[in-house]
């Protein structure tokens, strides 16, 4: 009886839940969840950041070394996570030569099997296809990962030589987002700060400036603009300058010294460019006023901070400000 009761009870007990299968990821799904990773963890470090530029100078410091040390492990736990699942495919970052590694990172993507022993075999031309597409995004993925090796040690070198240089000016960063548009943003930040808040331009409008400018002075830029190789060169230079300010005006095309020197006569503004890698670069002197040092009452220089190793998209730039106002 009792083992009848325990069947009948044993029946009418509802089927636990199954739990859904997991999707398992494609290599190329895998990349991208990868770079979306290591994007979101810099939009954390610049939030960090903004976070500990307050208080006085002995707080921010003591609260920059933490957000340093919080990034440096963050970033080392998401480079042992992505290498990893990078394994799963048959990259190795370790262990092998570079060449070889690099090699099974494009098999990997391009679908061939790792494991196959028939290595000397001739490959078809459809693997032949797919290997040659996938050298670029392999070569890129490797890129990344050297990158994220040096990036944290050359990152915190890189600050505190900076931070060596405004300190005694009475100088500190005020952190610009890294979207593409922070060569402008940076002078937005600074034209609000020269002007007590009133909105002069915005970043389109620097933007907009800068590519109407460099037109109207073709002449003057087009010999740099050759020489720095901004783009590809087509049978006629001026359409390829024509393509290049088009990108200035309406895309979050990177800006550099070529613009800078558009933006400086454009605003009729000194410029200064503090770098903790290279040396530090002057514009528009004709511009200036006020102080030659640190930031004053009648001094309207525009201030900003490059940095080679911030991020490990590339360049970038940030405003400086005076520290009080920090």
């Amino acid at each position: 009886m009792e083992e009848t009761l325990a069947v009948e009870s044993a029946a009418g007990e509802e089927p636990a839940a199954v739990a859904p299968e997991r999707k398992e990821e494609t290599l190329e799904e895998v990349l991208s969840r990868h770079r979306k990773e290591k994007s979101k963890l810099q939009d954390k470090e610049t939030s960090l950041k903004k976070a500990a530029a307050k208080g006085s100078k002995a707080e921010q410091k003591a609260k920059k070394k933490q957000v340093e040390e919080e990034i440096t492990r963050l970033s080392a736990e998401l480079e042992a996570k992505h290498a990893v699942e990078l394994a799963s495919f048959g990259y190795k970052p370790s262990g092998n030569s570079e060449k070889g590694n690099l090699d099974n990172l494009v098999k990997a993507i391009a679908g061939v099997n790792m494991s196959s022993n028939s290595e000397s075999a001739k490959p078809s031309k459809g693997v032949r296809r797919r290997e040659k597409k996938a050298k670029e995004e392999a070569a890129r993925e490797q890129r990344i990962q050297e990158e994220q090796s040096n990036l944290v040690s050359n990152r915190m070198l890189e600050n505190e030589k900076l931070e060596s240089k405004l300190e005694p000016l009475g100088l500190t960063i005020q952190e610009i987002k890294p979207d593409g548009h922070c060569l402008y943003r940076a002078v937005e930040n600074q034209l609000l700060l020269h002007s007590n808040g009133t909105a002069q331009y915005s970043y389109q409008d620097l933007r907009q400036m800068t590519a109407k400018y460099m037109r109207e002075h073709a002449a003057d830029f087009l010999p740099f603009f050759l020489a720095e190789g901004k783009v590809e060169i087509g049978p006629d230079p001026s359409e390829s300058f024509e393509r290049y300010c088009q990108e200035i005006e309406s895309t979050a095309a990177w800006g550099g010294q070529l613009e800078l020197g558009a933006l400086t006569h454009c605003l009729k503004k000194h410029i200064v460019v503090y770098s903790g890698s290279l040396p530090d670069v002057e514009m528009g002197k004709e511009y200036k006023s006020g102080s030659s040092g640190g930031s004053s009452a009648g001094d309207t220089s525009i201030r900003l901070s490059f940095h080679r190793h911030a991020y490990g998209l590339g360049e970038h730039y940030n405003s400086v400000i005076p520290a009080e106002s920090s």
